[in-house]
């Protein structure tokens, strides 16, 4: 059986890398997606930063899961220079670190502005994206997340089927779907599983609208994981807690081995092993 490989923002522990490195140690993860370290975005991160960085992980036994860019989370109506400008940098990033995958996003629409109406600029842009990614072989990861155009299912296929490149995939996030109004499993799973090359574990309950440990809300990751078996994925699964309304008094290690051991539970329950 194929085993799924767990990885986690760990930016949501500390800002200090070590820190990040010994909790998801602790929790027996191998791998780390780099969003922040140090209190710098990962596109703001030197050469030399990004050097001692993977000395630092490699060192640990750390694989690199993903750059978790910011790119495509701005406002569509910017000048879209900065953006191409950002993915070369992340390029850089993802080579420096070892890693295939860069996550983006798919634009913030203007206010009143209709989905219709801002169609052909998000395809656009996002092809582009997509063709530049081609060409320095790495992966782009789509995330659907909220207030933006591919924040439901419909959208999301729209822009995969549009781009229709092997260089940009899903990365599934079942909580932000919930937060959209989706059903992770019921609507969005069976039009996208062809492209989801990456699982997001974010769970929500859509009332109240929060996200919480993974199997306590309406993600359906309970029937995502089996799914997932059953095609024999094994890729990552990265856990992107966002707990901090679940437990506002928590610390954010324990919120993040809150996660982290939530999914674990699932993982042992679904019969899938996991490295």
């Amino acid at each position: 059986m194929a085993a799924v490989k767990l990885t986690c923002f760990a930016d949501e522990i500390s800002h200090d890398l070590e820190e990040q490195l010994d909790v998801l140690q602790q929790e027996g993860l191998r791998h780390i997606e780099v969003r922040g370290v140090w209190g710098k975005n990962v596109l703001d991160l030197t050469g030399e930063e990004l050097r001692q960085i993977r000395a630092m992980t490699k060192e640990r036994g750390f694989g690199i899961s993903s750059i978790a860019s910011p790119i495509g989370k701005y406002a569509l109506q910017d000048d879209f220079a900065p953006q191409i400008e950002s993915l070369h940098r992340a390029i850089a990033a993802a080579h420096a670190l070892e890693t295939p995958y860069i996550r983006v996003f798919s634009y913030y629409l203007p206010e009143n502005a209709s989905l219709d109406d801002c169609r052909d600029e998000v395809l656009s842009r996002m092809k582009q994206l997509a063709d530049i990614a081609a060409q320095h072989h790495v992966t782009l990861i789509l995330e659907n997340d909220d207030h933006l155009y591919g924040a439901k299912d419909d959208r999301c296929l729209d822009i995969l089927q549009h781009c229709a490149s092997d260089s940009l995939r899903l990365a599934l996030d079942p909580g932000n779907f919930v937060i959209n109004g989706v059903k992770p499993m019921t609507d969005a799973y069976p039009k996208l599983q062809s492209y989801a090359a990456y699982i997001h574990v974010k769970d929500a309950t859509a009332e109240p609208r929060r996200f919480v440990p993974a199997g306590e809300g309406d993600g359906q990751i309970d029937r995502l994981l089996p799914a997932l078996r059953e095609r024999e994925y094994a890729g990552f699964l990265s856990v992107e807690p966002h707990l901090h309304d679940y437990m506002p008094h928590a610390s954010n290690p324990k919120r993040v081995v809150t996660a982290v051991r939530a999914l674990k539970r699932l993982l042992e329950q679904a019969d899938m092993a996991w490295e």
